[in-house]
């Protein structure tokens, strides 16, 4: 006889009880009244963090729901949150989130192999084991990076500005969609390449004082205070990667100029520059706009080489110059 159909999503629940810290008790409108909202803007919070709608009479929400729910409203009455920022604010935290979960359940699947989907209680237990662990490193990694934050931009940035002048860099793997595919049957050697590239990007930009905004897929994209340090990075990556000789060249392109960071992102046309300077950038080599080329000219570290204005989307006579260094 086979299995009911609902039989998996009964053993997932067990799991899913584990991770969240209780049983389903509530439907949405519960929780909304108990949080003391109106429906309507607890639903558009749930799925501005990226979950599914939920029917009216599911019951799949705890009471943990119910207090974060409440907490978020509490920010937003002591103007804390802005109200027209609340679902930003809980978009903004669902894509970081959702991306630490979607590694962390890898974790359970290698650790566990065929028994994570079939072996329930096990899989249970070690999460229940695990997780009080991951949760404080992750109070840590967040509080020291807050901390670091913060002091940067007390010590740094002019109060009521909403831009500031950065530099704005992209590291791109070259061939990645030749690698996708001729990866696409050793899923294991692709990992290492990614987890390599990546390893070695976090690791440079992190040394020479510049902060990874974000990695997708094969690019990489960071920022630094500094024309100085963008260079390092820059010119240390692709020295690196001939180094390593398992990874391919990167390309690599950079724009200084006005900046406008928002929830962890960066926006504006500077940013756009240097993904455009990376789309035409050759293999290991680096590009730069005319500010950045500005602003290193004096540095007699570096080496700057016209390469003429770029016919790129958007940019009419994107002037670039190929860092070099000096010597």
């Amino acid at each position: 006889m086979s299995e009911p159909r609902d039989k998996p999503s009964a053993r997932g629940n067990v799991v899913e009880e584990t991770i969240l810290g209780g049983a389903a008790r509530y439907t949405k409108g519960q929780v909304a009244e108990a949080a003391g909202v109106p429906v309507q803007r607890a639903e558009k919070l749930w799925q501005a963090m990226g979950f599914a709608h939920v029917a009216d009479d599911a019951v799949v929400f705890t009471d943990a729901d119910i207090a974060a729910l409440r907490s978020l409203v509490e920010l937003v009455s002591a103007e804390v949150i802005p109200p027209e920022l609340e679902s930003a604010v809980a978009r903004s935290l669902a894509q970081t989130m959702s991306r630490l979960a979607e590694w962390q359940v890898e974790i359970f699947d290698q650790l566990l192999g065929g028994e994570f989907a079939v072996d329930v209680e096990t899989t249970a237990q070690i999460a229940s084991v695990i997780l009080p662990v991951m949760e404080q490193m992750q109070g840590y990694v967040w509080r020291r990076h807050l901390a670091a934050t913060a002091s940067r931009e007390m010590t740094e940035r002019d109060a009521g500005a909403d831009e500031r002048l950065q530099v704005i860099g992209f590291a791109d793997l070259v061939g990645y969609t030749r690698l996708i595919r001729d990866f696409s049957e050793q899923a294991g050697e692709l990992e290492e390449l990614i987890d390599g590239f990546e390893s070695l990007a976090w690791g440079v930009v992190a040394e020479n004082h510049g902060r990874v905004i974000k990695t997708i897929g094969d690019e990489v994209l960071f920022v630094t205070d500094t024309a100085a340090d963008a260079a390092e990075i820059a010119l240390t990556l692709n020295e690196k990667v001939a180094e390593n000789g398992l990874l391919p060249p990167l390309r690599i392109g950079m724009a200084e100029g006005p900046v406008l960071a928002r929830f962890g992102d960066v926006y504006g046309s500077t940013v756009n520059a240097a993904s455009r300077l990376t789309s035409v950038a050759r293999p290991a080599s680096a590009l730069v706009d005319r500010e950045l080329a500005l602003s290193l000219r004096k540095n007699p570290a570096y080496r700057l080489i016209s390469v003429g204005p770029q016919k790129v989307q958007g940019f009419r006579g994107l002037h670039a110059w190929a860092l070099r260094r000096a010597g």
